[in-house]
């Protein structure tokens, strides 16, 4: 007969131990009920939606938290049910032990407006049209012409750029699309047209616009010009 070892023994206990306090634990704190909940806006963009709008779908339009135990919650459902709203990118939600319901958010970001005869729309930064918001307006380039969808990938790079530069950002209000898919800027300060052709050489052609920008100021010849042609990528010519 072979002799049971304590060791092993003790081993199987603390399993045994360690099973039945977790199960335990799992029942206590799903037996808790809510005791409040928590919206968090991760990001710059934290003006498109209401915490109150979120507030609702996290409580279902409850209006008394304390009957919501937390095993009743359904954290996909919940998620899925927050991701539905067309201003918003992704969430998270997760629920702490002390009865704490959490919602991180990140609202997705506009690079553009399209403004049409018949509709206006943003465009965010994935290449997708995203409704206007009824709490907060974007500063964001108006962008007019014909947008087809097989353009609007390209079109997207540009208005990114202008965005993620803070220059350009402050400098580039308008953004019109030829008939031709060649593009025109229109600047915030100034009367000209930049004529910035072809979507190609995207970046190289904005930094020739901003050192054409510095030099013109600093020159003041800047008023003096009708249109900024950037289609050669090797200089910028400057027409009065």
């Amino acid at each position: 007969m072979k002799m049971i070892k304590w060791s092993t023994v003790r081993l199987m206990l603390i399993l045994v131990m360690v099973g039945f306090l977790y199960a335990f634990a799992q029942i206590r704190n799903g037996q808790r009920t809510l005791k409040k909940t928590e919206v968090v806006f991760i990001g710059s963009n934290t003006n498109f939606v209401r915490q109150e709008t979120v507030n609702k779908l996290l409580i279902e339009n409850k209006t008394d938290l304390r009957s919501i135990r937390l095993e009743q919650l359904n954290l996909n459902k919940l998620e899925f049910s927050i991701n539905q709203n067309p201003m918003i990118e992704k969430s998270e939600v997760y629920s702490s032990v002390d009865g704490v319901l959490r919602a991180e958010v990140v609202t997705r970001t506009p690079v553009g407006r399209y403004y049409g005869k018949s509709r206006s729309y943003y465009i965010d930064q994935k290449g997708k049209e995203m409704p206007l918001s009824p709490n907060h307006t974007a500063r964001v380039p108006l962008v007019f012409g014909n947008v087809k969808p097989q353009i609007l990938p390209k079109l997207t790079q540009v208005l990114k750029q202008i965005h993620a530069d803070m220059f350009l950002k402050k400098n580039i209000v308008g953004v019109t699309v030829l008939d031709d898919e060649n593009l025109e800027l229109t600047s915030r300060n100034y009367d000209y047209i930049i004529e910035f052709g072809k979507m190609i050489r995207i970046e190289r052609k904005l930094m020739n616009y901003k050192a054409f920008f510095q030099k013109a100021v600093n020159d003041r010849t800047i008023e003096k010009y009708k249109r900024i042609n950037l289609r050669f990528t090797k200089q910028v010519v400057c027409t009065r």
